[in-house]
């Protein structure tokens, strides 16, 4: 039962695989399923009596599970149709509780970023779509033809870090009142006089970053992913994040370390910081260079390690 990797190449899948310490009868979440490579991996090592469950709000991704629940280990795989924000409630819906290890992949699947009409990429002509779940919610395009130049200068410069954002934004509002931003092609167009020479892909890197945050609230799900972690990991349990992007991995970092997102961090009458998680990696994990010539995606990948602490655990194993 090999990943199909034309659909989805899992990065640093050893590395995680090792990360969530995996045992045959312990149960784990895959809260990013996306092409399956990584949950594939993990139900190979898990025995009749383990269990998996996988996260994914894309109904293309439902589809590439339906091959792993028709496969030899399909009994002990659930696929769950939810944004991973209804993590805690969904687990509890089929009482799970005291999970052994969580993995969370961030970001857009290979699959994602290749199909043009999601909207995802530069490098496609398509509609300015950018939706994790294309069935519901605001698309990019909406979030161009609708918000303020206020509010577009704030995600440009918050979200994407784009250095000329307010003009960026000024320049926006002017080409959409003169005419209609519905397409890759459309946004290229309207934007190209704030593009500097010989930076164009790494502006739009930055541009369509922007958008994608704002349109899936990806910085807010990841919030509210996090804080649940802890009430679905038991005792000793594995968290293992993989963020690709500055602003991911700063609240991966800080919830670990910190306990909390922003600010500093809470401590008891001794000093101590009072947080859910211990660090097990100092530093990120990145890809190794034999990974990077094969998948250059993996070339922005932090992997962040961190074990469910036992000082706030609640006597269900939560």
């Amino acid at each position: 039962m090999a990943p199909d990797t034309s659909y989805h190449r899992p990065v640093m899948l050893a590395e995680c695989l090792e990360a969530l310490q995996l045992r045959p009868d312990g149960r784990y979440v895959d809260v990013t399923f996306g092409g399956g490579g990584h949950s594939a991996a993990i139900l190979e090592q898990l025995g009749p009596k383990g269990h998996l469950y996988a996260f994914d709000q894309d109904a293309d991704a439902e589809e590439q599970a339906q091959k792993l629940i028709r496969g030899p280990f399909g009994d002990r795989f659930t696929f769950i149709r939810a944004n991973f924000s209804q993590l805690h409630a969904e687990l509890e819906n089929r009482n799970v509780r005291g999970v052994d290890g969580l993995l969370a992949d961030l970001g857009v699947s290979s699959h994602q970023f290749d199909t043009p009409e999601r909207g995802f990429s530069t490098r496609f002509d398509g509609p300015l779509d950018m939706r994790m779940n294309p069935e519901e919610g605001q698309s990019a395009a909406d979030v161009v033809a609708q918000y303020s130049e206020a509010e577009l200068h704030r995600i440009f410069g918050m979200y994407g870090e784009v250095t000329n954002a307010r003009t960026l934004a000024r320049t926006l509002v002017q080409a959409r009142n003169a005419q209609a931003i519905e397409t890759i092609a459309d946004l290229k167009k309207a934007i190209q006089s704030c593009v500097a020479r010989g930076k164009e892909n790494k502006y739009l890197a930055q541009v369509f970053q922007a958008l994608r945050l704002e349109v899936n609230d990806e910085m807010g799900v990841l919030q509210a992913l996090l804080t649940q972690t802890a009430q679905v990991l038991r005792p000793g349990g594995r968290l293992v994040v993989m963020s690709y992007h500055s602003l991911e991995d700063r609240l991966v970092k800080n919830y670990i370390g910190q306990g909390k997102f922003f600010g500093e961090a809470e401590k008891d009458l001794f000093g101590n910081v009072q947080r859910p998680f211990e660090s097990v990696t100092r530093k990120p994990v990145t890809a190794s260079e034999e990974e990077l010539k094969l998948n250059n995606r993996a070339r922005s990948a932090k992997l962040r390690v961190a074990e469910r602490n036992t000082l706030d655990a609640k006597p269900d194993g939560r």
